[in-house]
Parts: C-alpha cells; sequence; structure tokens
C-alpha cells in the first residue's frame, strides 16, 4: 500500500489504477506548495510505515512521523536509514513472495524522523508547524476530539492541515459517543468536522480521493476517503 509498484499491486490490465499510491497522493494532490516557507517543519500523524512522511520531505526541512505501532516505526525508520526493506506479501492462502520497499532516491531521508506515540498524547516540546497531515487516522482513534482540540496549538498561523478520512466509524475504535458524524442525530461527517474546526481553521479545499488496497493477488478493497485541506487562522 506504502511502497508496492503498480505492477506489484495490480497486476491486471484492468481495475482501478487511478486508486493506487494513496500515501503519495495525499501529499501531493493536497499540499498547497506555494505557500510553505523556507525551512518548514511539518508533522505526519499516524504515519504508519512512512511513505507520506517522506512525501512530505520534498517540501519541508524537517519531518517528523508519529505512529503508535512499534512495528510501523521499526519499518519506517529501517528505510529512513538504509532506504529499503524486504518484506513478504501474501499470493493466496499461505503462498507469499518476496518484495523490496524502496525511498525514490530524489528525498533526503536526513530531514525525516519518526517516533513511537499515542497522538492522543502529543507534548507541548513537539512545537508548532507549517503542515500537519493525518490520513485515514480520525475514525481509528478513541477519542478523535482530542486530536482536533489539539491541532490548532499544533499549526502556525497560516499552517496547513491536511485530513482525510473514509469515514469507517466503528465501536470497535471508537465509541460512537465519539464518532464524528455518521449517527442519526450527528448526521453527515463532513459538515460536523467542518462545525467543529471552524473557529480556527478555514476550509479551503474538499475533495475525494480514492484508494485500494490489496489484501492478496484475487482480493481487493475500494474506497475513497473524503480529504480536506485547511488553513489555520492567525491570530
Amino acid at each position: 500500500f506504502h511502497y508496492g509498484r503498480e505492477r506489484e499491486i495490480l497486476p491486471y490490465s484492468f481495475g482501478p489504477r487511478e486508486a493506487l499510491e494513496f500515501p503519495v497522493r495525499t501529499v501531493s494532490e493536497c499540499i498547497d506548495r506555494d505557500s510553505i516557507p523556507p525551512r518548514a517543519r511539518a508533522l505526519d500523524l499516524g504515519c504508519s510505515v512512512g511513505r507520506s512522511t517522506f512525501e512530505l520531505a520534498r517540501y519541508c526541512t524537517e519531518v517528523i512521523g508519529l505512529d503508535v505501532s512499534t512495528a510501523f516505526i521499526g519499518a519506517a525508520r529501517t528505510l529512513r536509514d538504509r532506504r529499503s526493506l524486504c518484506y513478504r506479501r501474501t499470493i493466496v492462502g499461505e503462498v507469499t513472495d518476496a518484495c523490496r520497499a524502496e525511498v525514490p532516491n530524489e528525498i533526503e531521508r536526513t530531514r525525516v524522523r519518526f517516533e513511537v506515540l499515542d497522538v492522543h498524547e502529543i507534548p507541548d516540546t513537539y512545537g508548532t508547524f507549517d503542515v500537519v497531515h493525518a490520513a485515514n487516522l480520525l475514525c481509528r482513534l478513541r477519542n478523535p476530539q482530542r486530536l482536533l482540540d489539539r491541532l490548532p496549538d499544533l499549526i502556525k498561523g497560516g499552517g496547513q492541515l491536511i485530513l482525510t478520512t473514509p469515514n469507517t466509524w466503528l465501536e470497535e475504535f471508537t465509541p460512537r459517543e465519539h464518532w464524528i458524524g455518521g449517527t442519526v442525530e450527528s448526521g453527515d461527517p463532513l459538515e460536523e468536522l467542518k462545525s467543529r474546526l471552524a473557529g480556527a481553521f478555514l476550509l479551503q479545499v474538499q475533495r475525494d480521493i480514492p484508494f485500494l488496497i490489496r489484501e492478496h493477488q484475487r482480493k481487493y478493497q475500494w474506497s475513497v476517503a473524503q480529504a480536506t485541506v485547511w488553513r489555520r487562522r492567525s491570530g
């Protein structure tokens, strides 16, 4: 999902190729390049194995990727230090084959660092950022409002907030009372998100971004993330 080549993920002549490379596109299709200042800082929340974090390093000189999973952060750190990482993917049943994840050569990996951290508990010592990116994270948090409340203090005035979510609200991850929309009472998730962020942020872009998850060579999950890009209000 993060590093697989097109022919590895979708080897058929048919299929939704526009849904590939989602961790790349949440940065390339959403970030406002023209408003990024020199020596910009970026924060990637729920970074998993780090592809979006590396992509942010194309535009920012310091990027921090955070995830609660020690396994994900371990893989991301290996990719930072060695540029590549071997892994195995499922073909069918117990049958697997070998693949290699690689960070593009042109990305300056020294700009990036990865840390294990629950995003509900981001300390003040992290300072502020010009870009904060959180892809498909909100509907996997036990209390997403805690993160929304923290965001105004994490982003500089005029800074960018990039959020994507498929709005897959499940009590397995998030108690119903903490869902952002998706209930009979709260209704549309986008309108609810607008209401909760409007005091500190100005919505600039809203778009739909498809993504494809390969489970094995004959089973895929196609989804559409709701992407929003916000500008931190000054003052």
